[in-house]
């Protein structure tokens, strides 16, 4: 059985990179088609789409009445999108932040964070708070779609073909089932050695969640397409609070022990740390990359040895 799991492991691999590469690649594209910014389309588009992994995870983990598991998918999720993966990023190439970029959407991130705070204080988050960050991000992504924002002069190579459209939808289906295999094989093996739920899913199952995102950043901030890059690791984050735990709270209210609730206030002060970071020079240099990096190994360790 463990060859057989280590078998798809390594199959995940090869549909997660190639599947991402094939979508930033017609994801820029359809940018210059629809006349916005990289930085929006990976806000959005790419980044709901690399957030369904953790939406599946956690709306099903809700249905069954494993809270537990839900929330720390997205806690362990957001951890890796904002300490370990932007640390990888930035290491291979320093990104210069925008004004928007910061003001606009780093704050969202903090006001998101500071939300769902908010909405756990009483340690349950109802279907009716569900709704309410779920309306936020729907708001959210209306705004930025009025918004009359340059449109990136270097995208990818060559002009939008409507071939775009399938071959993003084709990249798109191999990193949702890149991140599945992986979750499924990861998890497999991690509860064969008798792990906790909590456990599991802040570190096993938000690693493989967190896949898409790992290397959908890392394809494009290669491509030097640093709006898809950053846009889709500030997205994937506030599609995981607004969007996905809201949809698991509207299938079920989720119950938070008091511990996690610590969890997810660290949680929003690294947000805070961050978009500081990238407000300083308007950029994130490599030292930046760094520290940023081992700050999320630090919060990833604090989870296992603490929570």
């Amino acid at each position: 059985m463990f060859i057989i799991q280590f078998t798809l492991l390594i199959v995940s691999i090869f549909l997660l990179w190639f599947g991402a590469d094939w979508m930033v690649t017609a994801a820029t594209r359809i940018a210059r088609r629809l006349g916005v910014s990289e930085l929006i389309v990976g806000l959005t588009v790419v980044a709901a789409g690399t957030s369904a992994p953790e939406l599946a995870v956690s709306v099903d983990a809700a249905l069954r009445g494993n809270a537990d598991i839900a929330l720390g998918n997205i806690i362990g999720s957001n951890i890796f999108n904002l300490g370990l993966i932007l640390g990888m990023v930035v290491l291979v190439r320093s990104v210069v932040t925008s004004r928007n970029m910061v003001l606009r959407d780093g704050l969202m991130l903090i006001v998101s964070t500071v939300l769902l705070l908010l909405c756990l204080i009483d340690g349950v988050l109802t279907r009716f708070e569900g709704l309410l960050l779920f309306s936020t991000l729907a708001g959210y992504i209306y705004y930025l779609y009025r918004q009359n924002e340059p449109v990136d002069e270097e995208l990818a190579e060559g002009n939008y073909r409507w071939t775009d459209s399938i071959l993003f939808l084709i990249g798109l289906g191999m990193v949702i089932g890149g991140g599945k295999l992986l979750v499924d094989a990861a998890t497999y093996i991690a509860y064969s050695f008798g792990l906790s739920e909590w456990l599991v899913g802040v570190t096993i199952v938000a690693i493989g969640t967190s896949a898409p995102e790992v290397v959908t950043s890392l394809a494009a901030i290669l491509r030097r397409s640093y709006g898809i890059s950053i846009g889709n690791l500030i997205g994937s984050d506030l599609f995981n609070i607004l969007g996905v735990l809201g949809i698991a709270a509207i299938a079920r209210p989720l119950v938070l022990e008091t511990s996690v609730f610590v969890s997810f206030a660290l949680m929003a002060g690294m947000a805070i740390v961050i978009v500081l970071m990238m407000r300083s020079d308007w950029r994130l240099s490599r030292t930046e990359g760094g520290f940023l990096l081992g700050m999320g190994l630090a919060r990833w360790a604090l989870n296992l040895l603490f929570f």
